[in-house]
């Protein structure tokens, strides 16, 4: 089916006709004469690179010129960003949105595509985003995390709450990894679109004693290494001109590989050492200094440990093929476009909390092997599992390659799920009754699923039961009613029970302590904690006695509770030396995370302390400044005293300090010391910024004083100049 002959944009057809694409994919030609430009509902489950984001391209290009408006949904910030670079510049107006969570963000209503976390619709619609409602395609990337815990319940309320605001709404899901795509279809009233068509050849093998091993034959392999069969896979693929992905169980394996590969790899490519002088000159920590030795070798490694920046130069070079091999946990597979000829799972067990050492589902070695085959730039791609005998061969056929992906099904029905999604589905007006209610419940995956719903009953139940006793909602008779406090918690986006906690700790103190609230923070449900080794007890437990008259909560008997007590206190402690303005090295090595890790939990504690200065404006009006202060400190990790410097633009902690320590305390003291003596501390460029900051401020003072001195009606002079 040629592109030429669909029914999309002369101007698409045209970018599309430059980039070399001129007809469609038998998937893609099935997905329309399904009808997915004429409005049809479509669930499309095709493999990895076989080319659906850009049907659902044409359908949003096709839905706007005819006067809709596009919402497209990610399962993450960073898959969102790479969404809205390749929706953008192509004759409609693209816009991204994965910040604050208690912003209606109307202003994104101007673009014609929207790209959003599904945690961003679902506090778009609790906030009643003006633009909501003109949504005629929503769009649903990786739609199979409907089956996630953690993130599951959230997009399936979302897509439950789209369908009921927008009844006429086109919906199109898209994923590669369905165990039951019918049922989800039929769920989303869709045309099912499946396929194991691929634009590349994927041949998937398990690697044994020097050779793949194919259902159709075997392939050996050059040993260079007598001892790393990953690094002869690696090697072996390099020398065709190729590029790897591995795929190993931890952080700490995905370095050690790409330190072994570094060496084997050797390359001098002079570009490589562009890469490497980027990710050194911003490395704070050995894990950075490692990864720029490795990118300069042409290796490097992947996980949400390094910054965000550290992760964009491994990308961009190896989207460019400078990079040759990157060894990454499993969250490289989760939807970034980082394709390669070979990609090597070498490790198919993952340690679970409680469980041990357990099989990665299927579903999951299908998406990582899904990224094997650069479309128009190899010939193939190859997906390889590494036996430790020669009876493993046969089982990981069986249990992989040769396996369907699992089944996805609705986790709303988790004890804990609903409470967050009871709570808005009250407080935003799409339940006011019981019997709406039920008749909203009756909209969700699960209840397609699961006809009876007892299950899901019981959460319902138990959720309006705490929300009730928590003076959130209000129930009287079959009426349902958010309090006020309840509509606050709902449109802050965060579970009510952080917010019960937090209210609870507020209220019960007479004295505020900054590392009191840290510490009631980090024991919520919303804030992701630390795990606690053995050799950490003695320090924690040395924290406690020290600071014991500053902590809010006490530590329990049961041993559970003592494990949460101390991964919570551990988390603080983290947080707290970050706010003492420890430098990312010692925080990395006092508490062996990196750099991605530490940003993660402070944008977490950050917004729940931004929720906790708004909860205690309404209940502890006495607390609402310290709180609204230590928010400002942990966004920009520093100490109390910085504050009035750090509110300057341009002036985060490293440059604050340097000017506390050269006695500008304040504003008015950098003012009055002059731009020649601040040029020396800080460099000419940002003095002049800071300068010309602080004398517009000072100049609309002048004019405010000046308007208020004046008589009733009188002009000032300054109204003239």
């Amino acid at each position: 089916m040629l592109i030429q002959d669909l029914e999309i944009p002369g101007n698409l057809k045209q970018r599309y006709a430059h980039s070399g694409i001129s007809d469609l994919y038998p998937p893609q030609a099935e997905c329309v004469e399904k009808g997915i430009l004429r409005g049809k509902n479509t669930l499309v489950a095709i493999p990895t690179a076989s080319g659906k984001t850009l049907i659902a391209e044409m359908a949003m290009h096709n839905a706007i010129k005819n006067g809709g408006k596009c919402l497209y949904i990610v399962p993450l910030k960073a898959l969102a960003s790479e969404k809205f670079e390749e929706f953008s510049n192509k004759g409609v107006r693209a816009g991204i949105a994965t910040g604050d969570l208690d912003r209606r963000d109307d202003l994104l209503g101007r673009n014609d595509i929207i790209v959003a976390t599904s945690e961003k619709v679902d506090s778009l619609l609790r906030n009643n985003a003006t633009w909501i409602p003109d949504i005629t395609l929503l769009v649903i990337d990786e739609v199979h995390l409907i089956d996630s815990l953690s993130r599951g319940p959230t997009l399936e309320m979302v897509i439950a709450k789209m369908r009921f605001r927008n009844p006429a709404m086109q919906v199109i899901g898209l994923s590669a990894t369905i165990g039951n795509p019918d049922k989800l279809a039929g769920w989303l009233d869709a045309e099912l679109v499946t396929s194991s068509w691929r634009p590349v050849d994927l041949r998937q093998g398990v690697f044994f004693k020097d050779c793949i091993h194919f259902r159709n034959g075997t392939r050996s392999v050059n040993v260079v290494s007598k001892n790393y069969d990953d690094i002869n896979l690696c090697l072996d693929t390099i020398a065709e001109g190729g590029q790897c992905l591995v795929f190993v169980s931890s952080r700490r394996n995905a370095e050690a590989f790409a330190k072994r590969a570094a060496g084997a790899i050797k390359s001098e490519d002079p570009a490589l050492a562009t890469y490497a002088e980027k990710i050194q000159k911003g490395a704070e920590t050995d894990m950075g200094k490692s990864l720029a030795a490795c990118v300069a070798k042409g290796a490097a490694f992947h996980h949400a440990g390094l910054s965000r920046a550290e992760r964009s130069v491994v990308e961009e070079g190896f989207r460019k093929g400078l990079i040759k091999c990157i060894s990454s946990t499993p969250t490289l597979a989760a939807g970034l476009n980082l394709p390669a000829r070979r990609v090597i799972i070498r490790d198919y067990q993952r340690f679970t909390a409680g469980e041990g050492m357990q099989p990665i589902p299927v579903s999951e070695y299908h998406q990582m092997a899904g990224r094997a085959g650069r479309p128009r730039l190899d010939p193939y791609g190859e997906a390889v599992l590494i036996a430790k005998d020669q009876g493993q061969v046969e089982e990981l056929f069986e249990w992989y390659i040769e396996a369907p992906p699992e089944e996805v099904h609705s986790k709303i029905a988790e004890p804990t799920a609903l409470y967050t999604h009871i709570l808005s589905l009250i407080a935003s007006g799409f339940a006011k009754d019981h019997n709406e209610l039920t008749s909203f419940i009756n909209r969700t995956f699960y209840i397609h699923e699961n006809r009876q719903g007892r299950l899901i009953q019981r959460a319902v139940d138990a959720a309006l039961a705490f929300l009730v006793s928590s003076d959130m909602v209000v129930e009287i008779g079959n009426h349902l009613g958010s309090t006020e406090f309840g509509t606050l918690v709902s449109k802050l986006y965060i579970d009510p029970r952080s917010a019960a906690m937090i209210v609870g700790a507020l209220r019960g103190k007479e004295i505020y302590t900054d590392l009191g609230l840290l510490q009631v923070i980090c024991s919520t449900p919303d804030m992701p904690k630390l795990y606690v080794r053995n050799s950490d007890i003695a320090a924690l437990t040395r924290m406690t006695e020290n600071r014991g008259e500053d902590l809010w909560l006490t530590l329990s008997q049961d041993e559970e509770e003592a494990e949460a007590y101390y991964r919570a206190l551990k988390t603080a402690m983290l947080l707290s030396d970050w706010t003492d303005e420890l430098s990312d090295t010692k925080i990395c090595e006092r508490y062996s995370v990196g750099p991605g890790d530490i940003y993660g939990m402070v944008e977490s504690v950050t917004w729940l302390l931004h929720a906790s200065a708004e909860l205690a404006r309404m209940f502890v009006p006495s607390f609402h400044q310290n709180v609204r202060e230590y928010e400002i400190c942990m966004k920009n990790g520093s100490r109390r005293e910085l504050l009035p410097l750090i509110r300057l633009r341009g002036i985060g902690r490293v440059r604050a300090r340097r000017l506390f320590n050269n006695r500008m305390t304040t504003p008015d003291e950098i003012l009055a010391r002059g731009i020649e003596e601040v040029t020396v501390i800080l460099g000419q460029g940002v003095a002049e910024q800071i300068f010309n900051q602080l004398q517009r401020k000072k100049g609309a003072m002048s004019l405010n004083e000046d308007r208020k001195n004046s008589s009733p009606g009188q002009s000032t002079f300054n109204r003239f100049r």
